[in-house]
């Protein structure tokens, strides 16, 4: 029966993804992706009744191009699915201070979206020109649009975590704190390792590490966020495609007084020209130094970096798990599926008593779940994650307080 169903659009910096989903039980009526967004060939893949379709566009298609492509060309068609979406969830990275939870969308909260841009500014913009867009095509929900926002999951950090050693007044006077990313990615781990372990979320305590392009980990104490890698921005913390997370903040004033590099020119380096892609010379896609790791030593330090610096995390946020830890959980597209950064970066958490399971850690790939360590150890899961469901989750949430 189609009832309730949720539209989810996720703006990425480079692709649109989409789904229609059930909230109640997950299922996914119709998903898929326009990837390559602005290069000169972008493709569209898209699934529905267990069908997968293609299609090309053979110029620079920007993000109003792409909605514009879904909406008329594949939404629409699908007329008693299309018919039966109650409500539209976005996914928006960055809410700042103002937005601290899912929200009703409409002009102030367009407005607040827009000032948070300054802490994502490769994000917020796609994802207000998602909004606005989707606004224009389907006018008869323009009050049924929800903001999930990446940054909510973190909002119960104490003030240890999410304040700077820096003077007071930049965080009093212009919000400068730490904000954190891939909240709810990390929001649906938690209740998946509660699920899975068979304990309560307000019980849970783990690590959770979202592997990407952009990466991030969170520790998760008693069911809540109490710190994450990501910072003020999704610049901080662990090695990323391009971006180059935890540096001394000493380098950016040696590049630009030394070097007489342009601080706009030192960001894009730091964002754009760094990481994974930065270490190796080569690429940002972390497959790319996996295939060449044993033979190639630009592949080989990239990756031992990436894992090196991933391990210090997870090792230093035990420190906050109280009195035990249940598991460290991997996810993302290199948690998910890279064999060799699970078993690089576990090899070097021995002492928090860590085995990894060889067969295991082969065998959970390619979108499986389960434990990928030895039985009587240190649990360590990889779980898909779905942001889907969580958007689809708060959004009919929030639908349904209006219609009480």
């Amino acid at each position: 029966m189609l009832n309730q169903l949720v539209l989810v659009l996720n703006c990425g910096s480079s692709s649109l993804k989409f789904s229609i989903i059930n909230p109640n039980n997950g299922k996914k009526f119709l998903f898929g992706i326009v990837d390559s967004l602005l290069l000169p060939k972008s493709r569209v893949i898209w699934t529905n009744n267990s069908i997968q379709h293609k299609h090309f566009l053979n110029e620079k298609t920007s993000h109003i191009m792409a909605l514009n492509f879904v909406f008329k060309k594949i939404l629409k068609k699908e007329v008693k699915l299309f018919q039966s979406i109650v409500a539209i969830g976005h996914r928006v990275v960055h809410g700042g201070e103002k937005l601290k939870k899912s929200v009703l969308i409409d002009t102030k909260v367009i407005n607040h979206i827009e000032e948070a841009s300054c802490f994502a500014p490769l994000h917020n913009p796609i994802n207000i020109c998602g909004i606005k867009t989707t606004l224009n095509l389907l006018p008869n929900l323009s009050e049924k649009n929800v903001a999930v926002f990446d940054t909510a999951f973190h909002q119960t950090m104490p003030e240890t975590s999410y304040l700077y050693a820096i003077p007071y007044f930049y965080y009093s006077n212009y919000n400068i704190r730490r904000y954190g990313a891939h909240g709810i990615s990390h929001q649906y781990i938690t209740y998946q390792t509660a699920k899975i372990l068979n304990k309560s979320s307000v019980s849970l305590n783990i690590i959770s590490c979202h592997l990407g392009n952009g990466a991030s980990v969170a520790a998760i104490c008693r069911g809540l966020c109490v710190d994450t890698s990501m910072g003020l921005t999704p610049l901080e913390g662990l090695v990323m495609g391009t971006r180059s997370g935890d540096i001394d903040p000493a380098i950016i004033f040696f590049m630009n007084n030394k070097l007489g590099i342009s601080i706009q020119e030192i960001y894009k380096i730091l964002t754009l020209d760094s990481g994974l892609l930065g270490l190796n010379g080569k690429s940002s896609d972390l497959r790319y130094a996996e295939n060449k790791y044993y033979f190639d030593k630009n592949s080989k330090r990239s990756i031992d970096v990436f894992c090196h610096r991933l391990a210090k995390y997870i090792a230093g946020y035990t420190a906050l798990m109280e009195d035990r830890l249940d598991a460290v959980v991997f996810t993302g597209g290199i948690g998910e599926n890279s064999v060799l950064v699970r078993e690089l970066t576990l090899s070097r958490l021995s002492l928090l008593g860590i085995k990894v399971d060889v067969k295991r850690n082969l065998q959970v790939r390619s979108g499986l779940c389960g434990f990928i360590n030895i039985e009587g150890t240190t649990p360590v899961l990889v779980i898909p994650s779905n942001e889907d469901l969580i958007i689809a989750q708060e959004t009919i949430s929030l639908i349904n307080k209006i219609n009480e």
